[in-house]
């Protein structure tokens, strides 16, 4: 038991500082999470999935990939799929069976497994997979759309890439008693719809049940996991293999009911998610045996570019040929297509069942299978930014700030974030108050930021930074507090807010964005600053003019606002936080008018900076 404690625990201090150094260093999290987990497993021997968990390793594996199936479901909304122009439906209806019969080939004759193996093996092979393309684009910029297309393939090929093998197998078991292949396919699809209705009723029994307060709050979370984990489980039941179709289709379902409840458990559902993949993926490749790996044939190198630059891209190309997919984008998404768990984890199961019929090249799957993931997940995941970037398919090449309320005070705000080659876009529900932007040059949405539709029409990706500067504190509040988990709560500032969390007249730290300028200012004093004349002022740090000599140049009052570093990376000042400017950042500060700005070139001796 207490070693079985010390290897949880140790898989996810693997699997989440993986991610944490991914995070820091740009790195792509799934190649490090692979290395950290080999290293754990058959290099140092301190992770033995088998010894440590036993029979219990499967079922595990298989909860947790249904379990992040059905949170990437729930990220499906049909608004979004309406955008990739029909190619992901090309991509299921024409991509899935092309690619089974492409890598098929590749497999007998490259690879040199035999038929039946050959053909179970590509069936497993049409799948990318959430757990590897989720984290992969998270990661990288690439453009809205072939974002789109990307996440949806991963997510909805995944089960349909098991189905295949099954379909396989299953045609390979019952031949010896005379089932026919039409009778097998039948059979499973059967299964398939009796399955995806499972899914769908389940989706429906919560969306009834949630709005009604039939499931109190506190327990909506564990409910929608429990009943994930049933519909599995009586899926597979039914027919093996069914239950990720299930559980896709559930989420998929619950994302396009408007469910209320969800926008409070998307936290949660997401934190399990990482959580989950972090340990699959760890677990996965500490499992990997490395005497299996001696089998590897140099044939197999070649069976490997031919399923990079031959299999995928031709299956793409075919599959979104005379659509409206601009040919850049079509490359793009012919290149990426990394494996992982499912892959893996379908490979082990049916190469031991393989064994069982006695075909003898079931056993080398695990070999190509745990080849394919450290092949692709290296080309891919190393290449994905500058691929995007040689195809022109990225998105914004420096992130800029969303202001929310256009009043005069943001306005000049953003016109000095211009200046400052800062993408800038002001946001309001007034087609009139947008008016003085719009004649300015500026960027600009019109729309109610906190409607649902804003995500369809509005790409949040392209900001590092929002702020909310209404002349309603308690609006600026609400609004932080929706965008922090998708902008991060260290990115979203506000007019006016700061208060005491112990004071029950003011609003939570939680609840709130950070108070913009470090006396937070709020809505009130602003406006009789700029009707005194304040203005912005922005000074750039050099080696002769520091930080500590701007701010002994401030006008009595003036308050420094945010500091604009050299990579374009924006930090305001705040109560909470108060950036140190280094050498080539630029300060912008408010204040009242002086009589001379002062000149850096005639700063004789260097001050120590000061934060």
């Amino acid at each position: 038991m207490e070693q079985q404690a010390l290897v949880f625990a140790l898989i996810g201090i693997l699997g989440i500082g993986a991610q944490w150094i991914a995070w820091r260093t740009g790195w792509p999290a799934i190649a490090l999470m692979l290395a950290a987990g080999v290293i754990a497993g058959p290099v140092t021997g301190l992770v033995v999935p088998e010894h440590t968990f036993g029979e219990l390793l499967e079922p595990m594996v298989s909860v947790a990939v249904a379990l992040i199936l059905f949170e990437g479901g729930l990220s499906l909304n049909f608004r979004e799929l309406r955008k990739t122009d029909g190619a992901v439906a090309r991509l299921m209806v024409i991509g899935i069976p092309l690619g089974w019969v492409l890598g098929a080939v590749a497999c007998y004759y490259v690879a040199g497994l035999v038929w039946p193996v050959a053909i179970l093996f590509a069936g497993i092979l049409v799948v990318t997979g959430p757990t590897v393309v989720i984290p992969l684009l998270r990661q990288s910029n690439v453009a809205p759309r072939p974002r789109a297309i990307l996440k949806w393939e991963a997510i909805v090929n995944d089960p349909f890439g098991a189905l295949c093998a099954v379909i396989t197998y299953e045609y390979l078991r019952r031949s010896d008693e005379g089932g026919t292949l039409l009778a097998v396919v039948a059979s499973l699809l059967a299964a398939a719809v009796v399955a995806g209705l499972i899914g769908y009723g389940v989706a429906r029994a919560i969306a009834w049940a949630f709005p009604r307060g039939h499931v109190p709050e506190y327990l909506k979370a564990p409910v929608l996991l429990v009943a994930v984990i049933g519909t599995f489980v009586l899926s597979n039941l039914i027919q093996q293999e069914t239950g990720l179709l299930a559980v896709t289709v559930m989420g998929i379902a619950i994302a396009n009911m408007r469910l209320d409840s969800l926008r409070d458990i998307h936290p949660f559902k997401e934190n399990v998610t990482v959580l989950l993949i972090s340990g699959v993926f760890v677990l996965l490749s500490a499992s990997l045996d490395l005497d299996v790996l001696r089998h590897f044939e140099w044939r197999f190198i070649a069976f490997l570019l031919a399923l990079l630059f031959l299999v995928r891209p031709a299956t793409v190309l075919v599959s979104l040929a005379f659509s409206k997919i601009p040919w850049n984008e079509r490359l793009l998404v012919a290149w990426i297509a990394p494996r992982g768990v499912v892959a893996v984890a379908v490979s082990g199961l049916f190469a031991l069942r393989l064994d069982q019929l006695g075909y003898g090249d079931g056993s080398i799957l695990v070999t190509l299978s745990f080849s394919v993931v450290i092949a692709t997940i290296i080309a891919h995941g190393f290449s994905i930014r500058y691929v995007a970037r040689w195809l022109g398919v990225t998105g914004a090449t420096q992130k800029g700030l969303l202001i929310v309320g256009s009043t005069s005070w943001s306005l000049a705000l953003a016109q000095q974030l211009r200046q400052l080659d800062l993408p800038v876009m002001i946001a309001d529900n007034s087609w009139q108050r947008l008016a003085p932007a719009r004649q300015s040059g500026i960027a600009t949405y019109h729309g109610e930021i906190l409607a649902e539709s804003t995500e369809e029409r509005l790409d949040l990706t392209q900001f590092q930074v929002l702020a909310a500067t209404t002349e309603n504190e308690a609006y600026n509040a609400l609004v932080c507090s929706e965008f922090a988990p998708d902008i991060g709560r260290d990115s979203v500032y506000q007019l006016g807010g700061m208060g005491d969390d112990e004071d029950h007249r003011s609003l939570p730290e939680a609840l709130r964005g950070r108070a913009m300028f470090a006396s937070g200012h709020g809505v009130a004093e602003i406006m009789e600053r700029e009707a005194e004349g304040w203005a912005f002022r922005k000074t750039r740090i050099s080696e002769q003019f520091d930080f500590a000599a701007a701010q002994a140049a401030l006008a009595d009052k003036a308050d420094m606002l945010f500091v604009l570093r050299k990579d374009g990376r924006i930090r305001f000042f705040t109560h909470a936080s108060r950036p140190s400017p280094q050498q080539g950042d630029v300060v912008v500060s408010y204040g009242p008018a002086r009589r001379a700005e002062p000149d850096p070139s005639r700063q004789t001796p260097k001050k120590e900076a000061t934060a």
